[in-house]
């Protein structure tokens, strides 16, 4: 039997729906619906007359892909992309007419009952992906085993070789055997506009589509929805600007933020000038300072080389990550520790912060993009690290 009484009946929606009480939570993550709306049909605008797909693998990128994809969903997307056919399996329960495809393949015959039981559509990308699904896909109707190709024009991580590719064009124009749906690939360097790989795949990518005549087409994630209508093709595939990451490298991010990370102050301690805080003794104090202490930590997906000092992994920020607490910035103090976090707060004033205040860690004060960079990785990973001690909740659209 629980210790810790139920939530009152008028809590709402919002509050316990993952299980993690928001009264003993250290730290909460909230996501806004509405925001990830506007992301969307401000990419679905840009990409016109494309349309605009949701690429909600990893959990909508730590987000919850069956909030997000109701929110995308009711807003017009009809077409999204997972990586594993568990996620495809989840996603199904919560949008039962979507069109879902599966990145990552085929998974071998022994995945070939759960594709169609939830009707999901593999990406295509290998000889033995095309003999497994001719072998053992399931047909929709009329349709013989759905599926989409995938184009390998410069990754090299996923795809058919363009030689393979139109040579399975030309075969499967005669045994009608599989029915692709979708032509894709990837870009490599969507990310730096001029990098000249985006021109090489998108040639490439242009020859093999030729031999798939009457079939959609995909080539743009969210960094290719930015390098003009001729990446645009039939679909585009937005992913991290979905979730307000910056899609292009060296500028402004036109995005709003939807996800808001903050951590709860469980101790306010006073420090001596000359002291040093947390692990390693790098976090040396050059005044008296107060010190707020957070429940957040590198198990929650804050990580450790957000640290303000002592941490070799980041380059990128040396002066390491800030939070954002009652109007200031603060910084990092010390080293991240597996459960809690330390942040000078000492500008605040002696009384400016009290337990049980919370510390954004990113969100609409702090980019997602610079707690990521402060840590030297990639808002993609910020977000997909995110732990599962943190309350979510959603506001806006279905809240």
């Amino acid at each position: 039997m629980s210790e810790w009484p139920p939530l009152p009946p008028d809590a709402g929606p919002n509050f316990g729906h993952d299980g993690v009480d928001p009264r003993i939570a250290g730290g909460r993550l909230t996501v806004d619906l509405d925001a990830l709306v506007e992301n969307y049909r401000l990419l679905q605008r840009r990409a016109a007359p494309a349309r605009a797909a949701g690429v909600v693998k990893a959990d909508a990128y730590g987000l919850g892909a069956a909030r997000v994809g109701k929110a995308l969903w009711n807003a017009g997307c009809r077409t999204f992309f997972v990586a594993l056919p568990q996620e495809g399996i989840e996603l199904r329960a919560a949008l039962p007419e979507a069109e879902i495809y599966i990145l990552n393949g085929t998974f071998g015959p022994e995945a070939a009952p759960a594709f169609a039981a939830h009707r999901l559509m593999p990406v295509i990308g290998s000889q033995a992906d095309i003999s497994c699904w001719e072998a053992f896909g399931w047909n929709e109707g009329e349709t013989p085993r759905p599926c989409a190709i995938h184009v390998d024009t410069g990754m090299n991580r996923l795809g058919l070789t363009p030689d393979e590719a139109q040579a399975f064009a030309a075969d499967n124009a005669l045994t009608g055997a599989l029915t692709p749906r979708l032509i894709m690939s990837h870009l490599a360097c969507g990310d730096e506009a001029e990098h000249p790989l985006n021109r090489r795949q998108l040639e490439s990518f242009q020859a093999v589509r030729a031999a798939f005549q009457g079939i959609e087409s995909s080539l743009s994630n969210s960094a290719g929805i930015f390098l003009g209508p001729e990446f645009h093709f039939n679909v585009v595939r937005p992913g991290i600007a979905l979730y307000g990451g910056q899609p292009c490298n060296g500028a402004d991010n036109p995005m709003q933020a939807v996800a808001t990370l903050e951590a709860r102050v469980v101790q306010v301690r006073r420090g001596r000038s000359g002291d040093t805080a947390s692990y390693g003794a790098h976090g040396r104090l050059d005044r008296d300072s107060v010190i707020a202490v957070v429940s957040t930590g590198y198990a929650d997906g804050y990580h450790r080389a957000s640290s303000f000092a002592g941490v070799p992994l980041r380059r990128a920020s040396p002066a390491g990550g800030y939070g954002f607490v009652h109007g200031w910035r603060v910084p990092v103090l010390g080293r991240v520790t597996m459960d809690l976090t330390l942040f000078d707060v000492t500008d605040l004033g002696p009384d400016g912060v009290a337990i049980g205040d919370w510390i954004e860690l990113f969100g609409r004060n702090i980019p997602v993009d610079e707690a990521a960079t402060a840590a030297g990785t990639i808002s993609y990973e910020m977000l997909t690290s995110l732990g599962r001690r943190y309350h979510r909740r959603y506001v806006g659209g279905d809240g």
